[in-house]
């Protein structure tokens, strides 16, 4: 069942040119995890192990999860956690939030001490520096929490390059003024079902809905407004995007909600950092 509803783990490999990155730090590795919603659901103990074990075979510089660890009950945390803690990397692991691991305040630091019993720090409008000062992780606070805070880029000086984390995708609507070198986000699932020359069926069906009867749209939640609420910008709903100055990498994440994938399989990134030519 989870495997119909799912399909299969699937590799995305990406090169992402990163201005003034250090020679020291040419050809670094990380892999990026997303959307688990760990709750005996939406995502299967294989799937999970199998994503997990891919990422320990690929030995990278860093692992960065980006949120959405549950789905609604944020007590699941506890034996997600236990998993996570078998991730292995040369500087570790590192998480953000995202909005299902963000419903209640309770259920917010339940999250954080789960993941932080794992040995992963959750950056919440923070600054790490798992490589040093030469390449800064930025970890936001998810966009729908509206305590996302770009200005803490500004303790950041303008030639130094820097990851940053943030859950939403659209959250590079409110990170267009700053320098980002690389967004890592989730929250799209791809959109789940891509239908092949058209894209994701939530940008398709936004195209389509002024010819939809309004009846037939108030009776099919796929036909509702309902999409355009979970993301604005279902264009970025899956891998590298140019927005700007800067750019955005989607991970399709590793969860499944009804009704399943479509030709949009759970993902495990691997993305290699390498010097921009000038």
């Amino acid at each position: 069942m989870h495997h119909l509803l799912s399909g299969s783990l699937t590799i995305e490999r990406v090169t992402v040119p990163i201005s003034g990155l250090p020679l020291s730090l040419q050809g670094t590795t990380l892999v990026q995890l997303s959307d688990f919603h760990f709750d005996g659901v939406r995502i299967s103990e294989q799937l999970l192990a199998a994503a997990i074990a891919q990422s320990n075979a690929l030995a990278p510089d860093l692992v960065l999860l980006t949120g959405d660890f549950v789905t609604r009950d944020p007590r699941p945390i506890y034996p997600l956690a236990e998993h996570l803690k078998q991730l292995q990397s040369r500087c570790g692991v590192y998480g953000v939030l995202g909005n299902h691991d963000d419903c209640t305040p309770s259920g917010r630091l339940m999250i954080i001490d789960g993941l932080h019993r794992a040995n992963i720090p959750v950056l919440w409008n923070e600054i790490a520096y798992p490589f040093g000062p030469e390449l800064p992780l930025v970890g936001l606070a998810d966009l729908w929490s509206g305590e996302s805070d770009p200005r803490i880029l500004q303790q950041l000086a303008p030639d130094t390059p820097r990851l940053v984390m943030a859950h939403n995708p659209d959250a590079a609507e409110q990170l267009a003024p700053w320098r980002v070198d690389l967004q890592l986000s989730g929250h799209s699932h791809g959109g789940q079902i891509v239908l092949p020359k058209l894209g994701p069926l939530p940008l398709v069906i936004r195209q389509l809905r002024p010819y939809i009867p309004r009846f037939i749209r108030r009776r099919v939640r796929y036909l509702s407004d309902e999409c355009d609420r979970v993301m604005v910008h279902w264009e970025w709903a899956s891998g590298l995007h140019q927005v700007g100055p800067n750019q955005l990498y989607v991970n399709r994440g590793l969860g499944t909600y009804f009704p399943g994938r479509f030709r949009c399989a759970p993902e495990l990134t691997e993305i290699t950092l390498v010097a921009a030519t000038v």
